[in-house]
């Protein structure tokens, strides 16, 4: 992703903090589940502090406290100026998000667009 080595020394206890997988960061990967993956990734990305985030479905692998800390992430973005494209099923996704396009097989069904609050 761009990081020297030294950068992700710096990163390493954020990522791992935030993900949640501390207790198995020495198991191989091969063992992780897919949530685990997710939620890992996901910690990955938003600490190369991009600007375009491209995120599909990290919403549904984790508990109500992870998916909190995404959603506190995702707003701290936006207030960025950060653009965030998310997939996810999750229908309540839509009241934190200005642009949402609904797809019905592989068919853009509605595209709704919605002024946020200014510091949302």
């Amino acid at each position: 992703l761009g990081l020297s080595r030294s950068e992700i020394g710096r990163k390493f206890d954020a990522i791992v903090d935030f993900s949640g997988v501390e207790q198995f960061i020495d198991t191989p990967m091969k063992f992780y589940s897919s949530g685990m993956f997710a939620r890992l990734g996901f910690a990955v990305a938003i600490n190369v502090d991009p600007d375009v985030l491209l995120v599909d479905e990290v919403l549904a692998v984790g508990d109500e406290q992870f998916k909190a800390k995404c959603l506190d992430v995702i707003r701290g973005m936006q207030r960025d100026g950060k653009t965030i494209i998310l997939v996810t099923h999750e229908d309540d996704i839509a009241m934190h998000a200005a642009r949402t396009i609904h797809l019905k097989d592989g068919k853009i069904e509605s595209d709704t667009r919605r002024e946020m609050a200014r510091g949302a």
